[in-house]
């Protein structure tokens, strides 16, 4: 999307006035809305048990797992994710007429914003994870070393979310292509795929070869909730639509969870012998469309409380903060969980009285926690100027822009393949402890290893196109 005004200069007024008017507030403020969504989700549901266990409250109190229908909003950022690729990809064929050089431009824009903040935080947890296994706390017997360990794996597990979706972004040149040829019908192809590998996957029971099916819906799914912006840009999801998608979708959901072989719950819960996020399932793809549809009914309504400028400017205020709550919301819940534990301090029965009662008061903890690692590491979230004007102008030598093109998609590939590792593995190098991926076991050095190859070579692409 075009740029804002940065709010910290400007008032209400200035910030409206400065927004292009062709802008979608409503996609923007679908964007800061769901990752905060997913950062008051995260509060909500993750625990700590008396025995100083880390689990989730929804495996406590199964009656609340149905608001993860609408807590889970994941699916509403791969959608305006759709949008902001339609638009960077349309901006850039601008700039560069010439096709090559053009994608690996793309690749390492995309990739500059997801991997600049996410690398200094894992930079900050390999120091934690280093010196909690010098210091013998990894090590330890009992409940605070099993914490310990856990924790090294729990709070890096939200990469996911950044693998996930740098790899969408790589495939998004291709499907904008296709979208431009056959519109929603690459949504329906998807989601038929989708589905024919869920049937797959349960009619084959427990085997290998099923599991290594299933992992196709990382990419069909979340594809196809992408692929629902590219329609979004283009006017494609009217009202109409999007009120088939809400009630096609959530019914479609509901019907998966009532006699289909899918848990309740839209997330993953530990000891849970199915989860409809890992891999994810026809249920979760279901709710993504029926949430996305909610999104198009309510876009009139919420694009003229956006005209507000008072309303517009939180978005753009939030919005300068979002991923980088995001990327640390979990290490401020941590820590706080573990203060409470030191001050032997018992968390309350989940849904009980007491549970509910705290909730208010645990969250505005958090938040001030969070706001203090915000402070510090925001900066390393904010966009910085294009640095190879010979990319963005096109100027680049044609053979080498030729050679940029594929390594980029090399190095797209192995660096989604290396974030994913170590939200998998977690950052305990030095404990080593391998952790089945795809099909074999991966410690975090061989993880972290993998992940600075995938940026070796982005960074290789970029040296090709500015030759």
């Amino acid at each position: 999307m075009s740029s804002t005004p940065a709010p910290a200069a400007h008032r209400a007024a200035d910030v409206d006035r400065l927004t292009p008017a062709d802008r979608d507030r409503w996609v923007d403020a679908l964007r800061v809305g769901s990752l905060l969504v997913v950062v008051l989700g995260h509060w909500f549901m993750v625990t700590l048990t008396a025995g100083g266990t880390i689990t989730n409250a929804l495996s406590l109190a199964p009656t609340l797992q149905p608001v993860t229908w609408l807590l889970q909003v994941m699916p509403l950022f791969f959608l305006v994710g759709g949008v902001a690729h339609a638009h960077s990809l349309e901006s850039l064929a601008r700039r560069m007429p010439s096709g090559p050089g053009r994608y690996a431009a793309f690749v390492r824009q995309r990739a500059r914003r997801l991997l600049r903040p996410t690398l200094v935080f894992l930079a900050v947890w390999l120091v934690v994870g280093v010196a909690a296994h010098l210091s013998g706390l990894t090590r330890t017997p009992g409940a605070d070393g099993a914490l310990t360990r856990d924790a090294l794996v729990m709070v890096p597990q939200l990469l996911w979310f950044v693998g996930i979706y740098l790899g969408v972004a790589a495939c998004a040149p291709g499907m904008l292509a296709l979208h431009r040829r056959h519109g929603l019908a690459v949504v329906a192809v998807l989601v038929v795929l989708s589905v024919v590998v869920d049937l797959l996957r349960f009619s084959g029971g427990s085997s290998a070869g099923a599991g290594l099916l299933a992992n196709l819906q990382f990419a069909l799914v979340w594809l196809a909730l992408h692929q629902l912006g590219f329609a979004w840009r283009d006017g494609l999801l009217t009202p109409a639509v999007g009120r088939l998608m809400l009630v096609g979708g959530f019914g479609t959901m509901l019907l998966c969870v009532a006699v289909g072989p899918y848990p309740t719950s839209m997330v993953g819960l530990p000891g849970e012998a199915l989860s409809n996020m890992a891999p994810p399932t026809v249920a979760l793809l279901a709710q993504g469309v029926g949430i996305c549809g909610l999104a198009v009914v309510l876009r009139a309504p919420m694009t003229r409380l956006l005209a507000r400028p008072k309303v517009w400017r939180a978005v753009v205020v939030a919005g300068a903060f979002a991923m980088t709550a995001f990327l640390w919301h979990l290490t401020a819940l941590l820590l706080v969980l573990l203060g409470l534990r030191a001050a032997g301090i018992d968390q309350p029965e989940v849904a009980g009285p007491a549970w509910w009662l705290t909730r208010p008061v645990l969250f505005v903890g958090l938040a001030a926690l969070t706001a203090v690692f915000v402070a510090v590491f925001a900066r390393f979230d904010r966009p910085r100027p294009a640095r190879d004007e010979r990319v963005r102008t096109g100027a680049g030598h044609p053979a080498s822009s030729r050679r940029a093109d594929p390594l980029a998609r090399l190095g797209a590939l192995v660096t989604v393949l290396g974030v994913l590792m170590v939200s998998v593995v977690g950052v305990d190098v030095l404990g080593a402890r391998p952790v089945f991926f795809l099909v074999a076991d991966v410690t975090p050095g061989a993880a972290l290893a993998v992940l600075a190859a995938g940026v070796a070579l982005l960074t290789l692409a970029r040296e090709h196109t500015e030759q």
